[in-house]
């Protein structure tokens, strides 16, 4: 038996097999869960394309975290075919190019709202909407929620709006956690190091980030290998942590506790 056996997990968040979402998937898979993947937008035919290198993992859920009809309807279509869900992965964040690279004082609020609303108020949305199927969980410990995370306590060069989002979500977090842990829900979030991803594109000076990490993890850190994110978030997902919520777990090397 694997860690995830009998696990119904929802994985959001996949866009090409280089992202953590991929690999958390592949991963769980490998641990016996059985999945729901979801897709957003334009993005979706791009999901739908990547996850067949995951085998049979059912019809893509359309899923826009922007709009409450969708996310209403993907509760519904969870709900027929699990009856309950015992994970959900949230691996979704963007921010428009202004918050990225120019500094604090460019983005109009029009644009650092969009980044707040998709990558920060949107594990508030999915947790509340997912709520009474996580409540239904039948695994030891109930039910986990894990977001992607990247150390929200720092400033980072260039990462400007998107890094006061991850300082955001890591506090909803905690505040998730407190609301939902008399229902059996953990909420943790997966501090992981630089990964070579498509959404690392995006970030301008990405290069600036793998010098950081090299210079100060002491384990050392290689940014084509999101492996080790993987299985930490199958430890997460699993019994393992059941006891552990309102979190953040970094899986960077050891980087984030260094002087």
């Amino acid at each position: 038996m694997g860690l995830l056996s009998d696990h119904r997990i929802l994985v959001t968040g996949i866009l090409t097999d280089d992202s953590l979402a991929f690999g958390i998937a592949q991963r769980a898979l490998e641990e016996g869960a059985t999945l729901a993947i979801s897709g957003a937008g334009r993005g979706t035919s791009i999901t739908r394309r990547t996850v067949r290198k995951l085998g049979d993992v059912g019809k893509i859920i359309e899923l826009d975290v922007t709009d409450p009809a969708q996310i209403a309807a993907a509760v519904d279509e969870v709900a027929e075919r699990f009856g309950r869900l015992d994970g959900l992965v949230h691996a979704i964040g963007y921010a428009p190019p202004s918050c990225l690279g120019s500094g604090m004082f460019t983005a109009p609020f029009e644009d650092v709202a969009t980044a707040m609303h998709i990558s920060m108020y949107s594990l508030a949305a999915l947790v509340g909407a997912f709520r009474p199927l996580l409540q239904k969980s039948e695994a030891l410990g109930g039910a986990s929620v894990i977001a992607l995370d990247f150390d929200g306590t720092r400033a980072y060069p260039h990462y400007d709006w998107m890094g006061v989002m991850k300082a955001g979500l890591e506090s909803l977090g905690r505040y998730l956690a407190r609301e939902v842990g008399p229902d059996k829900i953990r909420v943790n979030m997966l501090a992981a190091g630089p990964i070579r991803t498509i959404a690392a594109k995006s970030i301008p000076s990405f290069s600036m980030f793998e010098d950081i990490w090299a210079e100060r993890a002491p384990l050392g850190w290689d940014v084509h290998d999101s492996s080790a994110v993987a299985d930490a978030a199958v430890a997460m997902l699993s019994p393992l942590l059941r006891a552990t919520s309102a979190s953040v777990i970094h899986v960077d090397g050891g980087a984030y506790h260094m002087g």
